[in-house]
């Protein structure tokens, strides 16, 4: 299962954020390192799509697709040279496949450290560069020795040289303007700032009319970014607070009262989903309506093995159909009569939104 992680300066709301997305019970305390082992859970995908699929053909279990949330450690300033949870933190770091970056806008007195998101993204984006200039710094040095017996490092060593000038200025490699290939050249290294990002600003609940502009203000400051970070404003409090709620329709109402429509909760976990280049195809029947996670760009035999890899090996076929065209024609079995199912093979390329069924032999 896909991890992401939720990093940022102690109390700026990850706990609090963890235990919303997951029903989980880490420790929010107003100190520093309440989080010293990473908390673990997982995260539901919400998706209207699959919730009208498994009406439409009544089903009688329901299952969304999933990602992994890790509640990591505060950061502090020096953590690349040891302070606070140091070389622990960015250990913990490492292993997660996206970084959900949580800033704090809110003041309170019994919490101490910088109420400016802007001050908080300064720290963390300064830490996690200085961690990777070590890294790219200690192979630069070895490939440009080795260069002098095998000329093909040339491509790895400008690269590294481009990633080392940027790192140098505090500047994370998602903001250095790196091309997709690049980026794929450093792969090997597992540098934490080469992923996509997702930034949350936790604000107050008397700054939630105030959203907007300060998601705004953090998106400014990330422009050069481009498509690799996405901004999310919330209240974390209230979206904790609401997530506690088991009834849709209660949990709704406290939502749409503060003006939070359906809450930024929601929005956040596939916001981080698609960041991590994931897709959803379903299945759907009396029995399951499920959602299937699949990397874009997958081939049909490589989403049949998400179910199972007898379905990969032995693939013939898949009956393809998109989830509103069958929500209109109203079951599988009208759209196979009136012809709508489409019969794809091996080459087809699956797209967000599908509903399909496989055909194999093993």
């Amino acid at each position: 299962m896909e991890r992401f992680g939720l990093v940022g300066l102690p109390n700026a709301g990850k706990s609090s954020l963890y235990n919303a997305l997951t029903g989980g019970g880490a420790l929010a305390a107003p100190y520093a390192f309440a989080t010293k082992d990473p908390n673990i859970g997982v995260a539901k995908v919400p998706d209207d799509r699959l919730d009208r699929l498994a009406e439409m053909s009544k089903s009688r279990n329901v299952v969304h697709a999933s990602v992994q949330v890790v509640d990591i450690g505060g950061l502090v300033e020096g953590a690349s040279k040891g302070e606070g949870l140091g070389n622990k933190f960015l250990a913990n770091i490492r292993e997660v496949d996206a970084i959900v970056l949580v800033l704090r806008a809110f003041v309170d007195d019994d919490v101490t450290g910088p109420s400016d998101p802007l001050d908080h993204l300064r720290v963390v984006e300064i830490e996690l560069a200085l961690a990777d200039l070590e890294t790219v710094e200690k192979r630069l040095n070895q490939a440009t020795r080795q260069s002098k017996l095998d000329k093909g490092l040339g491509d790895e060593i400008a690269v590294l040289q481009k990633a080392y000038d940027a790192l140098s200025e505090g500047k994370p490699l998602y903001r250095a303007g790196l091309k997709p290939d690049e980026r794929e050249m450093l792969a090997p290294h597992f540098l934490l700032t080469s992923r996509r990002v997702l930034v949350v600003t936790n604000v107050g609940e008397d700054d939630i009319d105030r959203i907007p502009e300060i998601e705004e203000r953090v998106r400014k400051e990330m422009t050069s970014a481009g498509d690799n970070v996405e901004v999310i404003g919330m209240c974390v409090q209230l979206e904790a607070e609401a997530a506690t709620i088991t009834d849709p329709a209660e949990r709704a109402e406290m939502l749409e009262g503060f003006g939070l429509g359906e809450g930024a909760l929601f929005r956040m976990v596939r916001s981080a989903y698609h960041l991590l280049g994931l897709r959803t195809y379903f299945t759907t029947g009396e029995k399951e309506s499920r959602a299937w996670t699949f990397y874009a760009g997958s081939s049909a035999p490589e989403c049949a093995g998400r179910i199972h890899s007898d379905f990969q090996r032995g693939f013939i076929k898949a009956e393809v159909i998109h989830w509103d065209e069958l929500l209109e024609i109203g079951s599988w079995t009208k759209a196979k009569d009136v012809g709508k199912i489409r019969i794809e093979g091996k080459d087809y390329h699956p797209v967000d939104g599908d509903v399909m069924e496989f055909r194999f032999n093993v």
